[in-house]
């Protein structure tokens, strides 16, 4: 500063409106006060095992070989062919794998790009809630309004809507319905009945669909799930999105895609190559071999997954939470108020690393009206069974 010059003025936050208010993840905090704390870490859904050897040695592989530019915008043909075949054995669903699958930076990037491309300022949005996080962030980047319809448990312990509530929710302002399906953090898996609703109303309304199905893989006994785009009338009209972080234990690849009529495709591509352009270049091989695995594989990756559930399950219970036990995904979610009667979520879990050394999620971080998710707390149980074991451990002191 020069001689009798005056000091600046402080700098305001330039953050936009439009993001005002969301600041920092949950997952991120959570996960840090994990670490500040060494507590086990059963907020944030990520596996602490490696995925399949095969899989992995095919990214190995593809390093070496040399597969570490740019990959095509679209993604690498090896695995778009091997998403169309996928969509086929699992679905019975007929994909193009050039003009009709797309691959993404994980499923969010395929969110975003679908919501910031086909979104405009004053369209909304319905969405059940709770929602991923990132779900309002992009309606909101897109300039489009979020309208949330609420999923609470029932008295069969499973999470229903109100078709009313659905049927008020559509205005003539509405531009998109978003569904995810196997659902975080419910653990809801939607019913042929529900989703025939939705998709009469979608018809009807003439809307998007765009459906978030990164955990169809990762159900329990007994759940079946019914892709959105396999109903009457709305293959032409669905944006279906999934990745391979959940199915193959590779999170940190971050590999997903969208798959749907060319029309809906290029416009997320539109978006998507302003983004991150592309990603991923040794990884998108492997995941191609990911998907291509026997049926075993993905039998065994939900039985395994059943039996954590249950496990932890059992230790919620066991500590003294009204325990809501999912039909599919990684998370369980329990109502606290039998442990702490003032029901609230946030301050619960920025003290349980204290309390027991245990870490999980407040679910009204997931909620557009936080107040139908502020009893709410979230845990996975994507880890080692002996790291369930001792959280569970950990979470029984609590009933004392």
């Amino acid at each position: 500063m020069t001689s009798g010059a005056s000091p600046a003025s402080a700098v305001t936050s330039p953050l936009t409106p439009k993001l005002a208010g969301f600041g920092t993840t949950i997952f991120a905090e959570m996960s840090a006060l994990a670490v500040s704390t060494g507590a086990i870490n059963l907020g944030q859904g990520f596996p602490d095992t490696d995925g399949p050897a095969e899989v992995l040695e095919a990214a190995v592989a593809a390093i070496r070989n040399g597969e570490n530019q740019y990959p095509p915008g679209p993604g690498i043909p090896a695995l778009r062919q091997a998403v169309a075949e996928h969509q086929q054995r699992f679905w019975g669903i007929d994909v193009d794998p050039d003009r009709e699958v797309l691959v993404t930076a994980g499923a969010t990037e395929a969110l975003a790009g679908a919501l910031l491309s086909m979104l405009d300022q004053g369209d909304e949005v319905v969405v059940f809630e709770p929602m991923y996080d990132s779900y309002q962030a992009c309606i909101a980047l897109a300039g489009a309004r979020s309208v949330p319809v609420l999923l609470a448990p029932g008295d069969d312990r499973r999470y229903h809507f109100d078709p009313d509530e659905l049927g008020r929710a559509i205005t003539d302002r509405t531009r998109i319905l978003l569904l995810n399906s196997p659902h975080n953090p419910t653990g809801k898996v939607f019913l042929t009945d529900e989703l025939n609703l939705i998709a009469e109303l979608a018809i009807e309304h003439d809307l998007i669909v765009v459906t978030d199905e990164v955990y169809e893989h990762l159900l329990f006994p007994g759940a079946r799930h019914v892709p959105m785009a396999t109903l009457p009338g709305m293959a032409s009209r669905t944006l279906t999105i999934s990745s391979g972080g959940k199915t193959f234990n590779t999170t940190g690849w971050k590999i997903g895609w969208a798959v749907g009529p060319a029309p809906l495709v290029d416009a997320t591509k539109t978006a998507k190559q302003f983004l991150t352009f592309v990603n991923g270049a040794p990884f998108q091989p492997a995941i191609a071999v990911g998907l291509r695995l026997p049926d075993a594989y993905f039998e065994h990756l939900a039985m395994d997954l059943t039996v954590k559930r249950d496990r932890l399950a059992e230790g919620l219970i066991a500590a003294g939470f009204d325990t809501f036990v999912p039909e599919a995904t990684y998370f369980t979610t329990v109502d606290i108020r039998p442990l702490a009667p003032d029901g609230d979520g946030m301050a619960f879990c920025r003290r349980l690393p204290e309390w027991c050394g245990v870490v999980a999620v407040p679910n009204e971080v997931f909620y557009a009206r936080r107040e139908h998710g502020r009893h709410l707390v979230r845990f996975a149980c994507c880890k080692r069974i002996e790291v369930i074991d001792e959280a569970v451990d950990r979470l029984r002191t609590l009933a004392r």
